[in-house]
């Protein structure tokens, strides 16, 4: 394996598969079997998972509701999408905590580093809800910043498509992929990779991007044996 702990960033829109909005258990059924065949190889596995497919702040604000406000219903959000994929993960076997950094003692532990860490060494998955616990920052700041935290090797970003293209693929049929692009470049031509704060907070701390394809079965496992999947930003 090329790397000993990874933190995975997965989107609250990945959870929904074909659907509109909500949870696809089907989808969160593959996540959930991906994930442990990774674990199995002996990898420190934490994750961080976005609510859009709930509620996204951003939105809300839009149609003029106040934007702290509606960024704590997504960090609820957020919540309720990583207690999908903690049954997910406890159905296939694995051992999993789930840590937020809003306080609901019914349901989880509040974050606490240190302990982050010692459950990731005794091999549990750790699931990481509720962003930063601060309106005004995404889940991907949330994802950067743990990582940072638990002294993660890489970030993987799961997304809907293979990596970074020079437009998106979705809408422009010519958008070629970088295999792997320096952070510097990534400013340079205006990508869309992460937001600034949790992109500017990973070149910082020298802590590596790759943005790939979780969607396809396997992906995750050739990720984790160092195969170039997706697009590497460094």
């Amino acid at each position: 394996m090329k790397y000993k702990r990874i933190l995975l960033k997965l989107s609250g829109e990945s959870l929904m598969g074909d659907k509109q909005y909500g949870i696809d258990n089907d989808r969160v059924k593959q996540y959930a079997e991906d994930i442990k065949a990774v674990h199995d190889k002996g990898l420190e596995i934490a994750i961080v998972i976005g609510g859009g497919n709930i509620f996204r702040g951003l939105s809300a604000e839009k149609s003029g509701m106040d934007r702290a406000q509606a960024d704590y219903m997504g960090m609820l959000a957020t919540v309720i999408n990583s207690m999908a994929l903690q049954d997910a993960l406890e159905k296939v076997g694995i051992k999993t905590r789930l840590l937020t950094a809003i306080k609901m003692e019914q349901i989880c532990e509040p974050f606490i580093r240190r302990r982050a860490v010692r459950h990731l060494e005794k091999g549990r998955v750790v699931i990481f809800g509720a962003g930063t616990g601060n309106p005004y920052f995404t889940t991907d700041s949330a994802a950067a910043l743990r990582a940072i935290e638990i002294k993660a090797d890489v970030v993987l970003k799961g997304t809907r498509v293979d990596g970074i293209y020079t437009a998106d693929p979705e809408k422009d049929p010519l958008a070629t992929k970088y295999g792997e692009i320096s952070f510097r470049e990534v400013y340079d031509k205006g990508l869309n990779v992460m937001d600034m704060t949790a992109f500017t907070l990973c070149e910082e701390n020298q802590l590596p991007i790759i943005v790939f394809d979780m969607n396809k079965h396997g992906n995750f496992m050739k990720i984790a044996n160092g195969e170039p999947i997706g697009t590497l930003v460094k």
